[in-house]
């Protein structure tokens, strides 16, 4: 960290964050201890971990200023998750902003802190390549059985050959048929024409566009 940077810091304000995820709960404890920690303001939200819309937090992220330290009451009250927490405090550092938990005694305005901030971001790294493998794995091991990975089909085989018999219906068009089966002409196409079976020819009376079979086969087999 640069010499600015730790000038900065001494000069700046330490500004508080608390959140509650109803309105049944008490921030006084988060505040509280806020202000003991020497909090100028504190802004307050309520809502669940989870939801990127947090509008104190968005004001209060608009009133740092380089050599300010944001001050949360717990880690949790800040991040979503482990890597929410680490790219929100990296991109505070790169405002001239320092962070600071007042439960685990943890800030990156020191050296001991930010080695512990990096220690964090290792253990990230090392989660998300964890997870990665253990999905190659799995689709691997789905693969050796048999099994392919990702969403199944709506067009079952007793569903296909359902669609072929409306589609022999006298007058029957893929978008009808289609739309009878709750599916897309796309996928009508895909799955029960895919293998050469042939639309059933234009009427001698019909309508035009998407509703003329013949143009519709043309498309689907372009």
């Amino acid at each position: 960290m640069s010499d600015r940077f730790r000038t900065l810091r001494g000069m700046g304000h330490a500004l508080g964050y608390a959140r509650v995820s109803t309105t049944a709960q008490d921030p006084s404890l988060q505040t509280d201890a806020l202000a003991a920690a020497g909090c100028a303001q504190v802004w307050t939200d309520v809502a669940s971990g989870g939801r990127d819309d947090r509008p104190e937090l968005a004001r209060l992220l608009d009133r740092l200023l380089p050599g300010d330290t944001l001050v949360v009451w717990r880690l949790d009250r800040l991040g979503r998750s482990l890597p929410h927490l680490l790219s929100t405090i990296s991109a505070l550092e790169g405002r001239g902003v320092g962070f600071r938990s007042v439960t685990e005694s943890i800030t990156t305005t020191t050296a001991g802190g930010r080695l512990v901030f990096s220690i964090f971001g290792a253990l990230a790294d090392f989660e998300r390549q964890l997870i990665r493998d253990r999905t190659l794995a799995g689709l691997e091991a789905a693969r050796a059985r048999g099994r392919r990975g990702g969403r199944p089909t709506v067009m079952t085989p007793a569903r296909v050959e359902a669609a072929r018999a409306l589609l022999a219906r006298p007058g029957a068009t893929v978008t009808s048929v289609a739309k009878d089966l709750g599916v897309s002409r796309a996928t009508f196409y895909r799955s029960v024409l895919a293998d050469g079976v042939e639309p059933p020819p234009r009427p001698t009376t019909g309508g035009h566009g998407d509703d003329a079979v013949q143009a519709e086969g043309g498309a689907g087999r372009g």
